[in-house]
């Protein structure tokens, strides 16, 4: 998939089918919508196209207003949704920078600048809730008329459930803020997961827990920052660590701004995703995983983040939650192993 920052490239495709979205977690509303624009888009002898946003527009107006309270949480960072949306078969994505140009510009120049005379586009695909333009003034029939004027086919597809349940980026919001984990799956149609590199941190989580002073074999961590001040998911998980060998690993994770550390933490302010791996792989001693891209799937919420009042509580902490974590994993292989069990019956 080829990515652009905005369409003034000579790379963009001169024609597409296109989809437009913020795409956020794209659950399988998303997919199934995906799906769709890759077969028009294949009949049409076009590349298919997502147009998106960064930041996503709510997130604007919430700073320009100066409430972040209006601002939503972040399901996925954007690399994250870029890979998801490479895994869905999409031939470029366009990523929109969302500001005050943007933000006023009517409905019909939208049309007009960005989707005709920017992608091209000869098939426009919308949500059965699409707006567009300044005061969300532009709506699917607007889009309709204008391309029965202009030349090019709109569809709009409505809204995908599993089980009676509308699948949208709130439901999954909502799911990730109450830690109902399997219910994320369910939307996601996979493990919630989080990417990145694996950046330096204070190192203080090896000295926690040490086999004895300065050998710094405790509580190795993996951080990855989430480049969002407000994901949708925070807490203490059960995890799996793709990335650093070939079979996953077994870890607990910590996502949120660690309340137990002081302002000189480097990630200080940041939200960050620290891993332990519960085993941790001896080949890459302790420096091994620095810069190295791992995806850390999110399986079970355990608790949410706690405020220790001193390291020995922090250590005593992370030291139950590993053995919960190791419990979980262990129930879930019994559960695997009584479900094959059943199967071969």
């Amino acid at each position: 998939m080829q990515i652009f920052r905005g369409f003034r490239h000579p790379g963009v495709a001169p024609a597409c089918a296109l989809t437009i979205g913020n795409f956020d977690g794209v659950h399988r509303g998303h997919q199934a919508m995906l799906g769709l624009l890759n077969t028009e888009a294949r009949q049409r002898g076009l590349p298919s196209c997502v147009l998106t946003f960064e930041p996503h527009p709510r997130d604007y107006f919430a700073a320009i207003a100066k409430r972040p309270e209006l601002a939503p949480a972040r399901i996925g960072t954007l690399r994250d949704k870029l890979s998801e949306l490479a895994a869905s078969g999409v031939g470029q994505t366009i990523v929109l920078p969302f500001d005050a140009r943007l933000a006023s510009q009517a409905p019909e120049d939208f049309i007009r600048h960005v989707l005709i005379e920017g992608l091209g586009a000869r098939y426009v695909l919308v949500g059965d809730d699409f707006r567009f333009g300044a005061k969300r003034a532009g709506d699917y029939a607007m889009l309709d008329r204008a391309g029965e004027q202009n030349g090019f086919d709109v569809a709009r597809m409505n809204s995908y459930e599993v089980h009676g349940l509308r699948v949208s980026s709130s439901a999954v919001r909502e799911a990730l803020s109450e830690g109902r984990m399997a219910d994320v799956q369910a939307l996601l149609g996979r493990p919630y997961a989080i990417s990145g590199h694996v950046v330096h941190g204070r190192k203080l989580g090896r000295a926690l827990g040490a086999s004895a002073p300065g050998r710094n074999d405790g509580f190795r961590t993996l951080n990855l920052r989430f480049k969002h001040w407000k994901p949708a998911a925070s807490g203490i998980f059960a995890v799996l660590v793709h990335g650093l060998t070939e079979q996953p690993l077994p870890g607990v994770a910590n996502l949120g701004v660690r309340p137990s550390l002081d302002a000189n933490d480097v990630n200080a302010g940041r939200v960050l995703l620290e891993t332990h791996c519960l085993d941790w792989p001896a080949h890459l001693g302790a420096e091994g995983a620095y810069g190295k891209i791992v995806r850390v799937e999110l399986l079970h919420k355990l608790h949410d983040e706690l405020r220790y009042t001193s390291l020995e509580a922090l250590t005593a902490g992370i030291a139950k939650d590993g053995r919960d974590a190791r419990a979980f994993f262990a129930s879930t292989h019994a559960e695997t192993r009584r479900q094959t069990t059943r199967d071969r019956i």
